[in-house]
């Protein structure tokens, strides 16, 4: 059904011309699923767009052709691709917060698709849009079709671009990064649905992901990219068990999902796994850091007709972090972890409950207290690209808690206090010079660590601090604050909603689900033993935990 014949893609930049993809060969037959992997700016999803004509900016095929049903249509023009377009070859974007119009209805939406394609006559356009939505997994479709994007989940507006996608009923679905932005729930919910929805209808699909487990569980062919080359390709389960190129093997060593995969088959080998964590603490303290007491918060929400109402966001939770340990707080979104996160840093009040910091009660203290207080307790946000400001300078990024809480002397102990701190994460001393939006995410993931080290804090809360990376990138960060927790002996709450790299890196874990808690042990009682089945679903929903590996000795 399509097949590139050694693609070269190109873009013009101020400094000159850069090959995103250099010679790549991929072939894919009707009703196949193919996934490309690799991080980001491996060229995986330029090699998608440029398929269906849509190259960003100044991109171009420079050589090579992209065959579909034989027809060559590397060079079409804008109008003669419009025939390809949405009905023989759709698309599903990467982010659905980005993705929909925010000030059109769905419905809205779904019509476009299917008056553009010709797909219905006008009179069956709104049954049609409804049948779409509902076969998208949507429920009371009909009604959330009059409804706008921000009205919708996550998760629900990935149905939504779902069922544009497949409005026309295409032969081939291209899924870029499907699901990335979704808790592992929703995720499996979802991919369980296109792929039973592109069966019933014979689509091909090939999927663009950065995660191996979720690739080698939903594709039969897996493409690994690198630097813009196609450096190995083959059924995805030989690839996983026996990956060839070093590269590929780097890829299947750091994903989450398949670590996470490895430490359960190993646990019931009986084999010691120490080596498989990055975290491996000897003596770990009893000591309670910070203690939450009968927490809740309540929201004021409208209700249907304006009248007010209350949202119980978190309901009487308890727990406590042990000292020098990590501890992870999990669940879906809307589950309440950040809300608890954010009480726990003192940026929302609680309605009722208390936080303890090592035994102190911290609504007991003034605001000279509470700001002498949140030198001890840092935070690094889910988002890398929103936290730090786009004006300052990582320099100015680093050294402004210093300034804030006059610590580090004059400006040349606080150069050198950066400099320090750039060390610690990794990072080259010239990056002092260089502005946010100069750096990968995962650099400037470093940056906000570094800033949250500046003041020397015991605790440090990560909020889905790796959750935007790349498996490679997250790999690294993972083992860098692991590295630094050993070091500065810090204590870490980690709120997640990846059970795969809690499964890595916590040593207790606390399961939240709409507001309450619902489970709470060390990581080895809850992921062996699950008393609870959102637990056990949780666990389960893990991409690629099924797929058997070995230990990883060929590794």
């Amino acid at each position: 059904m399509l097949e590139l014949r050694n693609l070269k893609i190109s873009f013009t930049s101020s400094t000159g011309v850069v090959d995103a993809v250099r010679g790549a060969n991929l072939t894919v037959y009707p009703g196949q699923s193919v996934a490309i992997v690799g991080e980001s700016g491996s060229g995986k999803s330029t090699t998608a767009m440029s398929i269906i004509g849509l190259l960003p900016g100044t991109g171009k095929v420079t050589e090579g052709s992209i065959l579909f049903e034989g027809a060559d249509i590397t060079g079409l023009s804008d109008k003669q691709m419009q025939k390809y377009r949405g009905s023989e070859i759709g698309l599903v974007p990467q982010d659905p917060m980005t993705n929909l119009n925010p000030v059109w209805r769905i419905g809205t939406q779904v019509k476009e698709s299917l008056r553009a394609n010709h797909v219905v006559p006008g009179s069956e356009m709104d049954s049609r849009v409804t049948e779409l939505l509902e076969e998208a997994g949507l429920p009371d479709a009909e009604r959330r079709a009059k409804q706008y994007p921000h009205e919708f989940s996550g998760g629900m507006r990935q149905r939504a671009l779902i069922s544009i996608g497949l409005a026309a009923r295409p032969k081939l679905l291209i899924a870029d990064e499907p699901t990335s932005a979704l808790d592992v729930t929703v995720q499996r919910q979802i991919l369980d649905h296109l792929g039973t929805l592109t069966r019933e209808l014979g689509t091909a699909v090939l999927f663009i992901t950065h995660d191996l487990g979720l690739a080698a569980e939903r594709a039969e062919h897996l493409v690994v990219m690198h630097r813009g080359r196609i450096v190995e390709s083959g059924p995805s389960l030989k690839i996983l068990r026996n990956p060839q190129h070093p590269y590929t093997r780097r890829l299947v060593k750091a994903a989450p999902s398949l670590a996470s995969a490895r430490i359960q088959s190993a646990r019931e080998k009986g084999v010691d796994t120490a080596e498989l964590l990055t975290t491996d603490k000897a003596t770990e303290s009893e000591q309670r850091v910070i203690e939450v007491r009968n927490l809740t918060k309540e929201f004021d929400i409208r209700g249907a007709r304006g009248d007010k109402k209350t949202l119980k966001a978190v309901d009487d939770v308890s727990f406590y972090v042990r000292k020098g340990t990590t501890t992870a707080l999990v669940g879906e979104s809307g589950s309440g972890k950040s809300t608890v996160a954010n009480m726990v840093l003192n940026l929302i009040d609680p309605t009722s409950g208390q936080v303890f910091y090592n035994g102190t009660d911290l609504s007991t203290l003034g605001a000279r207290e509470l700001f002498a207080m949140r030198r001890k307790l840092q935070v690094v946000f889910q988002n890398p690209y929103g936290s730090l400001d786009p004006m300052y300078s990582i320099y100015r990024c680093i050294e402004e808690p210093l300034v804030i809480h006059k610590v580090g002397g004059d400006r040349k102990a606080r150069e050198n206090r950066v400099a320090e701190l750039l060390d610690m994460v990794s990072m080259p001393r010239s990056t002092m010079r260089r502005y946010p939006n100069e750096l990968s995410g995962g650099q400037r993931q470093r940056i906000a660590i570094a800033r949250a080290l500046a003041l020397n804090p015991e605790v440090i809360v990560l909020d889905e601090a790796v959750s935007a990376l790349d498996v490679l990138v997250q790999n690294q960060i993972l083992r860098l604050l692991a590295e630094l927790q050993s070091d500065l002996e810090l204590t870490y709450l980690f709120i997640t909603h990846d059970l795969a790299v809690v499964r890595q890196t916590a040593d207790d874990v606390v399961v939240m689900q709409k507001g309450r808690i619902v489970e709470a042990g060390r990581t080895d009682d809850i992921f062996n033993n699950p008393e609870q089945a959102y637990t056990r679903d949780l666990i389960n929903a893990v991409p690629g935990l099924g797929i058997e590996l070995g230990t990883g000795e060929h590794l």
